[in-house]
């Protein structure tokens, strides 16, 4: 233990009083340069006084000392070291992280609380403890110590282990849950994250836990944040970090929450029902219409797909509890004559369907209930306990407000088996863990032959025009790009002055877009850089007049690399098709409403690269613009998808060979013909690194 003291109380005194105050059976070496002992140990004056083999040290020192001081327990053999310090100054942090990540010693921090393993009594913790934890089967693991802080003085049941990794130099939160998968001391674990630094280490680390029938759930925080990948693209700027991280935890089928309050909610749920794939559809049952309305209401705002009932759960509602209504929720306070009214009967009838996976039971059950509201409520509790031994799907108590459940309450419904949470929005989502999703198949990217030509002629392309300085390609550039993946583009060419736009028209054909090709114009329509419907070579010559008195108006000092005749191409239906670069998770793709209001529709569908035209397909079905092309209202005729799901997947292939080059792209307008589904791209925007 480095940096306790002899005369006043700091964080290596608490973790030395958490250890013997569990009677800790391993020697503890306290170090300090001028006292022979501390809090009763015998000290050691310095690191190279230490015993051999030390498993573990504790470093309680400024963010100064710390590189110095794990050199030197390295040097003396010492196995592993957590770090709490904090407020390094860029230079300490710098050298801190390259030791970390040479080092062969175990290193654990900087900036975190360590860690507490409740089940073999190891406290390694430099605060006091809340007295309400104990031990049980949950675990977590926090980037801030804070959040385990407030973790562990709310959760309601037992805990395995606490873990706050901090800044994570080296041991990373997927270390801990790989290790976790295998802790026959733990059964569900959760995690408080700031950010993933190795997505593939992190998905390994779940799949894990899930492989070994353990449960988890993720609190991501700081989703407000804007996404780190700069862009001047339309689908680049109508997406954020919190974009990547949902796709990527729904791409790894791990269920996640908002908020403190709904992880600890979960974790109760799962320690004692755990996943269960495809486990989503929900029936609630209460003694109060207005509370299961309420709960409906909240289950259809958080995800959660509430069941229908068949036609043999109507049949047996009405054989058990006449006058019921056989409808979900249930209400069984609807039912004047107790006696006529069989709650236990009714929740067998609602579980024996096949179409219903959990049952919710709303009941007030706070601390601060009268005695004689307590004693009214005993007998539908009873009944739901009951019901809770022959049950073979999972059963959960909501008390729907916040307050604390009335311990008496608590243990009878946790001798049966159900978990019970308090509120309403919080026990709906704990029960939406409980379904974790299979996680889609992921396409498959051949490394053929003509797919690294394919790449290597664009990487070419991409080479040439870095060198000349340019941060967005040329639209030549970005079309040989479209063709080459397959990526169906209106004719056009880019030509340099109004005289050559004339002997080069012909190659086109009118009637003709006009758009100023530029180098440092991104969006070119809205500086007047684009003219539609020329008609014939007097307009042409206008347009190019025109658009050129507007660039200069606009954007005095844009590079004029030329102009770009395009023909005309008309569509019934405008989407957009994109893709944004968000290290280390790979690539976003988009698609939704393109056009010029892009941005304001906010019509958008994500996935992360590579896609299959299935997965486009479902993700354009997911958009107000597949519900057009399904034929809304008939307002357009019923248009096919599949041309524009395989313009996407195909686009996927861009991102998912070029991405870390061409850093995002944006398709916009794609012209989609009404029926057939044909499309063309008409506009293209693409930015390399």
């Amino acid at each position: 233990m480095i940096g306790a003291s002899a005369t006043k109380r700091a964080q290596g005194n608490a973790v030395i009083d958490n250890l013997l105050s569990r009677d800790c059976r391993s020697r503890i070496v306290p170090v300090h340069r001028s006292a022979t002992a501390i809090q009763g140990l015998a000290t050691v004056a310095s690191i190279d006084d230490l015993p051999d083999g030390v498993d573990l040290a504790i470093a309680s020192v400024p963010a100064a000392a710390a590189t110095e001081t794990a050199r030197a327990l390295e040097g003396r053999g010492v196995k592993s070291a957590i770090f709490f310090a904090s407020g390094f100054a860029a230079a300490d942090e710098d050298a801190f992280r390259a030791f970390a990540t040479t080092s062969a010693m175990t290193v654990h921090g900087p900036n975190c609380m360590g860690l507490i393993n409740l089940n073999d009594g190891l406290f390694l913790y430099p605060a006091t403890t809340s007295s309400k934890i104990r031990p049980g089967r949950v675990a977590f693991i926090a980037q801030s110590g804070s959040a385990a802080i407030t973790l562990m003085n709310s959760a309601e049941f037992g805990i395995s282990k606490i873990v706050t990794v901090g800044s994570e130099f080296q041991l990373t939160a997927a270390d801990y849950m790989d290790w976790l998968a295998t802790d026959d001391d733990t059964a569900a674990v959760g995690v408080v994250l700031e950010a993933i630094k190795d997505p593939e280490a992190f998905a390994r680390a779940a799949r894990r836990i899930f492989e070994n029938g353990k449960s988890l759930a993720v609190l991501k925080v700081g989703n407000s944040e804007v996404g780190s990948a700069a862009t001047l693209a339309h689908t680049g700027s109508m997406t954020s970090d919190s974009d990547t991280y949902r796709l990527f935890f729904e791409a790894h089928g791990i269920a996640t929450v908002d908020d403190y309050d709904e992880l600890n909610a979960a974790l109760e749920i799962l320690a004692r029902v755990g996943h269960r794939p495809g486990a989503g559809r929900l029936a609630i049952v209460g003694i109060s219409g207005g509370q299961t309305a309420l709960a409906c209401d909240v289950a259809a705002a958080a995800g959660v797909e509430l069941a229908r009932f068949g036609d043999d759960v109507v049949r047996r509602m009405g054989e058990v509890s006449p006058g019921t209504r056989a409808q979900n929720p249930i209400d069984f306070g609807s039912v004047v004559d107790e006696a006529a009214r069989d709650i236990v009967g009714s929740i067998r009838a609602v579980l024996d369907d096949d179409g219903i996976d959990v049952l919710a039971v709303l009941q007030d059950c706070q601390a601060g209930l009268h005695p004689k509201s307590l004693e009214s409520y005993s007998t539908p509790i009873d009944a739901y306990c009951r019901s809770a031994l022959e049950a073979s799907k999972p059963i959960v108590a909501i008390s729907p407000t916040s307050e604390p459940i009335h311990p008496d309450v608590r243990a009878k419904f946790e001798s049966h088996g159900i978990p019970i949470v308090s509120g309403l929005r919080e026990g709906i989502v704990g029960i939406r863990t409980i379904s974790r999703p299979r996680p889609p198949a992921r396409a498959e990217m051949a490394e053929t032959p003509e797919a690294t030509a394919r790449r290597s002629r664009a990487l070419g392309l991409i080479g040439g025009e870095v060198n000349s300085g340019r941060s967005q390609l040329a639209p030549q550039s970005c079309l040989e790009i479209l063709k080459a993946y397959g990526i169906p583009t209106a004719p056009s060419v880019v030509v340099g002055s109004a005289s050559e736009a004339a002997e080069r028209a012909a190659e086109i054909e009118f009637p003709l877009a006009v758009k100023i090709a530029s180098r440092d114009i991104a969006h070119r329509s809205e500086l007047g850089g684009v003219v539609l419907g020329v008609k014939d070579m007097d307009g042409l010559a206008a347009a190019i007049a025109r658009i050129a008195d507007n660039v200069a108006a606009a954007a005095p000092g844009a590079a004029i690399d030329g102009y770009e005749l395009q023909r005309e191409v008309r569509g019934d239906l405008e989407a957009v098709v994109g893709y944004v670069a968000s290290p280390p998770f790979g690539v976003k793709v988009m698609v939704g409403t393109g056009g010029t209001l892009v941005e304001l529709t906010g019509d958008l569908a994500m996935g992360l690269a590579p896609l299959t035209v299935a997965d486009a397909q479902a993700l354009i079905a997911s958009t107000r613009l597949g519900r057009r092309m399904d034929g809304y209202r008939n307002l357009i005729a019923r248009t096919d998808t599949r041309p524009l799901a395989e313009l996407v997947a195909n686009l996927s292939r861009i991102a998912h060979d070029l991405g870390d080059r061409i850093t995002s792209c944006d398709l916009n307008p794609v012209m989609i013909s009404a029926g057939s589904g044909d499309v063309a791209v008409v506009d293209v925007l693409m930015t390399v690194r």
